[in-house]
Order: structure tokens, then sequence, then C-alpha cells
């Protein structure tokens, strides 16, 4: 492989992982033990919306290990759930209410070497005044059915 293609999957591999919110992990359950390499596990990772500070979910996705997990180079399974709070005041933008950006993504991580993300979308219900957020994988080719939704009620 030359030094060209290996530098432009890298960095398009670097535009999957930085794209949106950057996640925190808080923990993680070890669900399968591997002799070689890291357990398969579930993790938990929690991410601020970037557009609406008090918004924060709460994001725990497969972990694939064994020797491919380890190295970097597994594909994780689409299972994940979804739970967002309000952990602080919110106040949304006029974009917002007005829908302008409905369906915007808010976190996307990459769940394989190139191809696969989770990704987490925005949605703002008005004539509930609440913020819908829904977790969701997809593949250059295919996506997932599987899916988690969560909302948070804007206390005003």
């Amino acid at each position: 492989m030359s030094l060209c293609v290996k530098v432009s999957c890298s960095l398009l591999l670097l535009s999957f992982v930085a794209a949106g919110a950057q996640a925190e992990e808080i923990g993680s359950a070890r669900t399968t033990f591997k002799f070689l390499g890291a357990n398969d596990r579930v993790v938990v990772e929690a991410f601020d919306d970037p557009d609406i500070p008090g918004a924060t979910c709460y994001l725990s996705r497969a972990k694939t290990g064994g020797i491919s997990g380890s190295m970097g180079i597994a594909e994780d399974t689409s299972d994940a759930s979804l739970v967002c709070l309000q952990t602080g005041p919110i106040k949304l933008s006029d974009d917002i209410r007005s829908g302008k950006t409905d369906g915007e993504r808010v976190f996307r991580k990459a769940s394989s070497i190139l191809f696969k993300t989770i990704n987490v979308v925005r949605f703002y219900d008005k004539k509930r005044d609440t913020l819908v957020y829904l977790t969701y994988s997809n593949k250059i080719i295919e996506g997932s059915p599987k899916n988690s939704v969560a909302a948070i009620r804007i206390q005003n």
C-alpha cells in the first residue's frame, strides 16, 4: 500500500472520529472473556450536545474485543442504547426552535476501522417543547434498523 493511500485512509478515519461531540468514557462491563486480546464489553460514554449547553446524553454500546478489537480493526455490533438528561439550564437557539436544524447529527463515532459509524441525531418537538435524540448505526452500503431514542423535556 502506498504512503499516499495510507495517509488518505488515516485522514478519513480521523474525520469520522473527530466529527460531532467528544465522548467521555464513564465505565464498561465485560460481556465475553477472550483468551487473547481485550474482552468484549459494553461501554458507557457521556457527551454534551455541542449546540445545547445543559443537555447531556449517555450512550451504551457494544465494543468488540479479541485480537482484532485490541488492534482497533474489529467491527462493533450495532447494539446501542441512549438516555439524555437536562444537566443544566437549557436555552434553545431560534434555529433549533424553528426546526431549521432538525435531524442534526450531534455525535458520531467510528465502530469499525473505516466504514461503520454510530450516530446520534437531534430533533426538536415544538408541540411538546422537547428535544429528541435518536441513535443508530450505518455503513456506507447498508445500515442497521437497531436504534434507541431519548427525550429531554425543556424545563423553563
